[in-house]
């Protein structure tokens, strides 16, 4: 019995279409597997791109804040210095004034000193000259006193003689005496009055010595000098970490030749139906029939390479049994 034609053409063309199907697949499998690594290979330049303008800014940053770190510690020790010589300056000029204070309330205090002395010696001889001018009054007193004495005498002598005369002369002499005593006790009592209003008026002046010495300023003293500032100890920098372009994964592939074996793999599964079939026919019909089956050979393997599914065989030959038994 003949092979149905129309079989035989549909096999060939399943086969056929496997194959052309496995080759258009790996031709997808290649350009997919082309652009996964353009983008890989695009992400990486950009990755290191990034990392490269990182590194570049963290360098001019750290450049940038040596040279700012550097002027800000300059103008901080200069205006230090300028601080230094200014408070210098203030310190000379006061301690300058409370010289000149000092020396004027000394010179003050002398002249209190002095004034207090000429003060002093102006009242010890107003109190002196008021007890001379008592003992001058005393000492006309006194002789006032003798020649009244003598006067009364006088007269007593000229009475007649007896005991009126006795009385009158012993009258007046104790009446002498008795204004003597006053005038000696009241000499007396002034002469201790008068020393002591000197003793009072040299009390007053020590008192007012002690008042003006105590208004007197205290010696000023220098302060220590200011310490000079000095530059504060540099900084270390450290050199900024380098930036590193970020981890790409390799790119996903797909298998090219994957598409090409299973079209083959389908062209041979359609030949190997196709005879099959063509065995069946003949075990029923009890004739031979040899059918030639042309495979196909893609255009990527040369001619005579060997078939991974059919090897270099061109024609297949199927016997029927003859007493009809498979």
């Amino acid at each position: 019995m003949a092979i149905d034609p129309v079989s035989a053409t549909f096999a060939g063309i399943s086969a056929i279409s496997g194959i052309l199907g496995g080759i258009d697949g790996s031709g997808r499998a290649n350009e997919a597997n082309r652009r996964a690594q353009q983008n890989a290979e695009l992400q990486r330049i950009q990755q290191e791109g990034a990392a490269q303008v990182t590194n570049a800014y963290n360098k001019l940053v750290h450049a940038a804040d040596q040279i700012n770190y550097q002027r800000q510690r300059e103008y901080e020790y200069e205006t230090a210095i300028r601080n230094w010589n200014y408070q210098t300056e203030i310190q000379d000029f006061q301690y300058l004034q409370a010289a000149k204070q000092f020396q004027g309330s000394i010179e003050a205090t002398q002249q209190q000193l002095i004034y207090n002395s000429v003060a002093e010696r102006q009242a010890v001889e107003s109190e002196q000259a008021a007890f001379n001018e008592m003992m001058n009054q005393q000492a006309f007193q006194r002789e006032g006193m003798l020649i009244e004495q003598l006067q009364n005498e006088g007269k007593a002598a000229m009475m007649q003689a007896g005991g009126s005369r006795t009385k009158a002369i012993q009258s007046t002499i104790a009446e002498v005496g008795r204004n003597s005593a006053i005038l000696r006790a009241s000499l007396m009592s002034s002469g201790a009055q008068s020393e002591r209003n000197i003793r009072d008026i040299s009390m007053s002046r020590y008192a007012d010595d002690i008042k003006a010495r105590n208004a007197m300023m205290i010696e000023p003293e220098r302060l220590p000098d200011i310490p000079k500032p000095t530059m504060a100890p540099e900084r270390i920098f450290v050199e900024p970490m380098a930036a590193l372009p970020g981890y790409i994964p390799g790119p996903a592939t797909q298998s090219g030749a994957g598409p090409i074996f299973q079209g083959i793999s389908g062209a041979a599964t359609a030949a190997s139906s196709f005879a099959a079939q063509a065995a069946y026919y003949n075990r029923n019909s009890g004739t031979q029939t040899t059918a030639k089956v042309t495979p196909y050979a893609p255009t990527s393997l040369p001619a005579g390479t060997a078939n991974p599914s059919y090897g270099t065989s061109s024609s297949l030959t199927f016997t029927q049994n003859p007493l009809g038994k498979s």
